[in-house]
This record gives structure tokens, sequence and C-alpha cells, in this order.
């Protein structure tokens, strides 16, 4: 096996236990070696550091295994995958869809994959993000079916942009099994149909598992304005969870159908709504009303908007458009209410928002009082040593 050997003062990230290896960091690079092959990284002074794929075309160079593993078989990802399912099932005893394998986190690096049960029948949606994981799809399918029997089907979504810095292409397919035109998911008591094909990302947004559940507990006797709702999964919980009403909107036709299925499949249409709109221009357009009228029809407002900075050059720009929702959002709700906020832009650090939040706050002379503060769902656990697998922040302010 190569060894790949790491600069004089360039391993501190590493001894931390990160689990990255830049270009710039080693000594040499093989040109001769093809990508995602296995190689064995070492410190200049000898020490090693496990096995790690590899790619020569990647400004990350390696991403180790915590292993020294020889060769990535079928009993290899069954081992990590068993691992990574005995979290699951200790966090989540009596949930069965939810990430269970979230890359670095789960020492598999570059691999993504989400489980959905619908009726212990199970359906597998994979991310490969690194050429390593992305040509070994075939063993990793293998090794699913051996952990979970009841496997019907295993699609891989590879639309992420994240490929591209691999030199990886966009695709998505099935990858074994058939695939139907809809599963029913169980989340939290709350059942959602579910296109896995024709979703975004993998179908679900299964990071916001307990903020949901939060949100259900919260919502007793209120009306909640679910923005930027894409399947209804907050809308849904706050109806379930005793909501007066609940509107959902997002710019996505399909998307809004997909809501009102799922407010009839748990029963609760007739306190549920859905309409196509941009959010924006709906915040707006309420904000207008009541500047001039002074009307506030909302007792919750839930912010989840998709992915504002994409990177840090676009951090900037992602403050201007946290600002602005959420100062709308202010602006509409009642002495009491709730605003329910939060950016999964790893780009945008908690501190970061919390700033822009307040500023705004103190714009529109309201005071906050934070009653929840929350993030991903531990199923996508957060890896102490890589500030990476870190991105979703959340809060629940009380408006005073």
């Amino acid at each position: 096996m190569t060894t790949l050997t790491v600069k004089n003062r360039h391993n501190n990230r590493l001894r931390a236990g990160h689990l990255w290896v830049f270009s710039n960091e080693l000594e040499s690079i093989p040109t001769d070696l093809p990508a995602g092959s296995l190689v064995e990284v070492r410190s200049a002074g000898g020490h090693n550091y496990g096995t790690a794929l590899f790619n020569p075309n990647s400004l990350i160079a390696a991403r180790l295994l915590v292993s020294n593993v020889q060769e990535l078989d079928v009993a290899f990802f069954r081992q990590r995958l068993e691992e990574a399912y005995a979290l699951r099932q200790r966090l989540f005893p009596h949930e069965t869809s939810y990430r269970l394998v979230f890359g670095e986190s789960d020492f598999l690096p570059g691999l993504v994959i989400d489980r959905y049960c619908d009726a212990d029948v199970d359906y597998f949606v994979l991310q490969t993000l690194s050429v390593g994981m992305d040509m070994r799809k075939d063993t990793i399918c293998e090794a699913l079916r051996s952990v979970f029997p009841n496997t019907k089907a295993i699609i891989e979504k590879n639309n992420s942009a994240l490929r591209k810095h691999d030199g990886l292409d966009q695709r998505e397919s099935v990858l074994w099994g058939e695939v139907p035109d809809e599963i029913r998911m169980t989340e939290n008591g709350v059942v959602s149909a579910l296109s896995l094909m024709e979703g975004q990302k993998t179908g679900y947004f299964l990071d916001q598992k307990l903020n949901r559940l939060k949100v259900k507990e919260l919502a007793s006797g209120l009306r909640v304005l679910d923005c930027f709702t894409n399947q209804g999964g907050f809308a849904l919980h706050a109806a379930l969870g005793g909501a007066v009403s609940a509107l959902g909107l997002d710019s996505s036709a399909s998307a809004i159908e997909r809501c009102r299925t799922n407010a009839q499949v748990n029963k609760v249409e007739e306190k549920t709504t859905f309409e196509c709109e941009e959010v924006l221009d709906y915040l707006h357009a309420a904000a207008e009303r009541f500047t001039t009228s002074g009307e506030r029809h909302w007792d919750m407002i839930i912010l989840d908007p998709p992915a504002f900075a994409k990177s840090r050059a676009q951090v900037p720009q992602a403050k201007r458009g946290y600002a602005k929702i959420n100062r709308m959002a202010l602006r509409i709700l009642p002495s009491g209410g709730f605003l329910v906020t939060g950016s999964c832009s790893h780009h945008v650090s908690e501190e970061t928002l919390l700033g822009v939040i307040q500023e705004e706050a103190q714009r529109e002379r309201r005071r906050l009082r934070l009653v929840f503060r929350g993030g991903q769902s531990p199923c996508h656990p957060v890896l102490a040593s890589m500030p990476e697998t870190a991105y979703l922040k959340f809060f629940v302010f009380e408006v005073l």
C-alpha cells in the first residue's frame, strides 16, 4: 500500500482527530495512483494515522477511515453499518426512519445513507460524496442488504454540488430493487407520504426530527405559519400538537401537493392549509398589512429556509437574507408569540445568526426570550474534532 507523508508542522489537525488531509499538507502526491485507492497516511516522524481514501484531483487528498484496514470489502462496510445502526437504535428506539450514516461522523467519509421504513420494509437513499465511496457503491449495497434483510430498494440521489469537488458528476438512479411511486414513513407519530425519487436531497429533511417534535409540543392553541414548508413537516407536527390552524408556504407546486396529501393522511386537512407562494413576498405583504392595519394573524412563525450561504464568500449576502425574513416575522408576531428560526448553512455560525436576529429585534423594538436551542438531529452526530460536521442552528424565541 502506498504511503502518503504529511509535512512537518502540518499534522496538528490530524493529531486532534480530524479526518481530512489536504493536498498542500503532503510532501508529495503520487501521480500514478488511481483516485479512490487506499493509502496509508504517516507523519514525517513516522506516526501512522491509518488507512485513507485517496484522490489526487481533490483539495481533500486523503480521507481517513480510522482503521488500518487493507481492503474495503463487504465485511468492512457491514461492521461500520452495524455500529451506526446500533447508535441509532439507542438514540431512537421507537423510530425507524433516520440518517443511518453521516459521513465522517460515522467514520465512513464521503458517504451518507438515510433509512426510510414503511410497514417493516426498508428503503435506503445514498449519497457518495467522494470517489472512494462512489466506486464502492455495489459493495455498500451488498453490506446494507446483509444488515437489513427487509430492504426493498436502494437509491442513489447523487445530485449534491459537493461531488464536483471530487471530480464526480451528478446522477440519480435505483442501485438495487424496486422503488414504488410513494412510501409512507412515520416520524414522531406524524405520517408522511414521500416520493423518494422526486423529493429534494435524500427525500426528507431528517435533520429537523427533534426540532419538529419541539414545535409539536409548543403549538397547542396557536395559529402557526410554516415558511419554506417543503413536505409540510413542521405544519403537520403543529397541527397534531393541537394548533388551531397551520399554514405552510413553499415555492414548489409539487411540494405543496405532497403537503396536502400528508394532511389528509394525518386527518388534519380541516386545520391545515398549504399554498404555493414565494415566502419573501408573502412575509413582505403580511408586514405591509400590519403597518397599515395593525393585523397580526400568527402566534408562531417558523423560518426553515434553504442554505443561504454555500460558501464563506456568500456569508454577507446570507446575513442580509436572514435579517430580512426574521425582521418581517418579528414585525407581525404578537407579544407572547413564538419565532422559530434557524439556518442550515455551515458557514453561518451560531454566533453570527444570533447576532443578526438580535439586531433585527432591536430594530423592531421587540425583546426576545430564548426558550429552546436545537440543532441537527443526533442521527446527524457531530464529530467533535471536525467542525465541518456541524451545520444546523435552530432557535425558538418568545417575542415580548
